[in-house]
C-alpha cells in the first residue's frame, strides 16, 4: 500500500523505458488494485507483465469489496500474488483460503505466485522446514501435476520483510531445496523442476545475484526496492546475466 496515482504513473512509466530491452528474464509489476488500469495502459505493449496483488475465490456475487479473478483478467493481468505474509499474518488467510483462490487464479488462466515462509520466531525454534512443508502441503492440496507446472512459488522469510534482513544465499538454498524436494515427492520430479521458486524477503541490488545464481532459486519477489525505478531496474539487470 504505496504510492499515489502520479507517483505510481511515474514508476512506470520509468520502469518501461529502462526495462524495455530484459527479454532474457520475465518481469511483472504488482500494483495496488485500484491503480491497475492505470497500470495497463502505462504497460500496454511493454515487456511488463501485470499482476494484482491479491484476489476473492468465487466468480462473482455479493462479497463486497473482493475482486474477481475475471476482473483481473478483464483489466489484462496475467498474475496474482496469493497467500503473500501479511494476508495471512494480519487478515488471517489460512492455507485453506490460498488453496481456493489458487485454485480459482489456475481455472481462470492467470499464473499465481503463492507465498510461503517462516516467522522469526518459528526459525529460531528450528521448525522452518516443518512451517514451510505445512504450508506447501496445505496451499497446494489437490492440484493436478498440470495445476502446479503453472504455479509459482515464492519463499518469504517473513523475519526478512521490511526489517532489512536478508537470508543468506546458503539459508535461501536450503530452503528452496527442501520445498523442490517435497514437489517431487508430492507431485513428481519433472514438475518439481519446472517449477519456478521465487525469493522474497527484502531483497535488494546489492547482494541479489549471488542469491540468484542458486541453483533452486529461479527469481525474486521485490517488495520496498520496486518501489524505486534504480533499485528495481539494478536487480532485473543483476538478473538477466544469471544462466540457468
Amino acid at each position: 500500500m504505496n504510492l499515489l496515482r502520479t507517483t505510481s504513473h511515474e514508476l512506470l512509466a520509468r520502469l518501461k523505458d529502462s526495462l524495455a530491452g530484459f527479454h532474457q528474464v520475465d518481469i511483472a509489476v504488482c500494483p495496488p488494485s485500484i491503480y491497475l488500469s492505470d497500470a495497463a495502459q502505462v504497460l500496454a505493449g511493454s515487456n511488463l507483465g501485470l499482476g494484482a496483488q491479491n484476489v476473492y475465490s468465487q466468480p462473482e456475487g455479493a462479497y463486497t469489496g473482493e475482486i474477481s479473478c475475471a476482473m483481473l483478467l478483464d483489466i489484462g493481468c496475467r498474475y496474482v500474488i496469493l497467500g503473500h505474509s501479511e494476508r495471512r499474518a494480519i487478515f488471517g488467510e489460512t492455507d485453506g483460503m490460498v488453496n481456493e483462490k489458487l485454485k480459482a487464479a489456475l481455472a481462470a488462466g492467470l499464473t499465481p505466485i503463492v507465498c510461503i515462509g517462516e516467522t522469526l520466531q518459528e526459525r529460531e525454534s528450528g521448525r522452518t522446514l516443518d512451517v514451510v512443508s505445512s504450508q506447501c502441503r496445505g496451499s497446494l492440496a489437490g492440484l493436478s501435476q498440470e495445476q502446479m507446472g503453472r504455479t509459482v512459488l515464492a519463499y518469504e522469510p517473513v523475519w526478512a520483510i521490511g526489517t532489512g534482513k536478508t537470508a543468506t544465499p546458503a539459508q535461501a538454498e536450503e530452503v528452496h531445496s527442501e520445498i523442490r524436494q517435497l514437489l517431487a515427492s508430492l507431485f513428481s520430479p519433472g514438475v518439481a523442476e519446472k517449477v519456478i521458486i521465487q525469493y522474497g524477503g527484502s531483497v535488494k541490488p546489492d547482494g541479489v545475484s549471488e542469491i540468484l545464481a542458486k541453483p533452486n532459486i529461479d527469481g525474486a519477489l521485490v517488495g520496498g526496492a520496486s518501489l524505486k525505478a534504480e533499485s528495481f531496474t539494478a536487480i532485473i539487470e543483476q538478473a538477466a546475466t544469471i544462466r540457468k
